[in-house]
């Protein structure tokens, strides 16, 4: 890998398939990592996202935060295209901005892990932040694109035909705050969630997902999650509990 391109908030590497020609991810990468770090907080003493970019191999990606070993405690992202990165939009932004925000799951507020990702999986809660992203940068196309497609999706957990942006993370987006709502949650997770030194201690049960985000939106959730995702009797007793338990959580 080579370094192509650096500043005070990002370095880009492009391996020998990957042009020098190709710059747009310079100014791109910028920007999303000043917004994510204007809303979400710092991560980390080093200002920097480490962008690595493969050309025809390794499709796909994987995130690494400054609490993680794997890349030396950098936030970084590396992914792979089966094409090129000649174009800035579909798989190639989606793909890049959905590993930056890996990073603000896994490693928000000073905190190692994700206690809700057994919940939402790989990744629920990255679809908002992408919507997010490219509302908050001015990239209406994509933002379109984006909503139109997800308003569309469904997912066969916890249920099937679960729609998780329509009946979920829109409503509390569109009504309850927007990207304030979206970074309060992790705010409340650092604050009250369990932890094992610098790390979370436990993952969230769907009461306490529930109690948690219900903190993050200022409302009381339980009717938008019944729509979203049923509610079992079991949800019932874990959210009554994680009112007891977590009485700092106010909505």
């Amino acid at each position: 890998m080579r370094r192509v391109f650096y500043n005070k908030s990002v370095a880009v590497y492009y391996d020998p398939e990957t042009p020098d020609s190709i710059t747009w991810p310079n100014d791109l990468f910028t920007k999303v990592w000043n917004y994510t770090t204007r809303t979400y907080g710092d991560f980390g003493k080093d200002e920097r996202l480490f962008v690595l970019l493969h050309t025809g191999k390794y499709f796909g990606g994987h995130p690494s935060t400054y609490l993680d070993d794997s890349h030396d405690y950098r936030n970084t992202i590396v992914i792979g295209t089966p094409g090129n990165w000649v174009s800035n939009s579909d798989w190639n932004l989606d793909a890049t901005v959905h590993e930056i925000g890996h990073i603000v799951e896994g490693a928000s507020k000073g905190v190692h892990g994700s206690p809700a990702f057994p919940l939402w999986k790989d990744s629920k809660w990255i679809e908002i932040y992408q919507y997010d992203v490219y509302k908050a940068l001015g990239w209406e196309s994509e933002a379109t694109r984006w909503y139109n497609m997800l308003m569309k999706g469904n997912d066969d957990f916890p249920r099937a035909g679960t729609q998780w942006f329509r009946n979920w993370f829109y409503p509390i987006y569109h009504e309850h705050g927007g990207a304030k709502a979206l970074n309060k949650f992790f705010t409340l997770l650092a604050a009250h969630f369990p932890r094992d030194g610098g790390s979370y201690a436990r993952d969230l049960n769907w009461g306490e997902f529930v109690h948690f985000w219900s903190g993050a939106a200022g409302v009381n959730l339980k009717a938008q999650a019944t729509e979203a995702f049923g509610w079992p009797d079991e949800w019932e007793v874990q959210f009554k509990q994680a009112q007891k338990d977590f009485p700092g959580i106010k909505y």
